[in-house]
């Protein structure tokens, strides 16, 4: 069973920053997709990094510049680093992974439980 465990949510000031760690575990054989989701009270989940083919970095808009996420592949674990934070980046933030777990199994999309993040002005 694999399990995503994001940690290093919390308070931070407008302007502050903040790191996020999701640390993947169980059986493991690659992960093609890592990425980073939030949730804003009343909006939907929205992607907002992402890292694809072990490579290529993408960001939503409303983060482009002040985020980066990276990857430690040695861990199972990605990153996402938060600068120039601003109130409106107040949501729970969710870090999501395509795992295969085998070499002949197909990969399935696994959700870690979400961890606060809270900007004040």
């Amino acid at each position: 069973q694999v399990q995503l465990v994001e940690s290093g949510g919390g308070l931070a000031q407008a302007g502050g920053s903040l790191t996020l760690s999701c640390a993947a575990s169980g059986r493991i054989f690659s992960i093609p997709r890592m990425a980073w989701y939030r949730q804003a009270p009343g909006e939907e989940r929205r992607s907002i990094a992402d890292i694809t083919g072990g490579v290529t970095a993408t960001y939503a808009e409303s983060v482009k510049g002040r985020f980066t996420i990276s990857k430690d592949n040695a861990k199972n674990t990605w990153y996402l680093q938060m600068n120039s934070l601003k109130p409106e980046d107040t949501a729970v933030y969710y870090c999501s992974a395509v795992v295969q777990e085998g070499a002949t199994i197909f990969p399935q999309h696994h959700w870690g439980r979400g961890t606060q993040v809270t900007v004040s002005s």
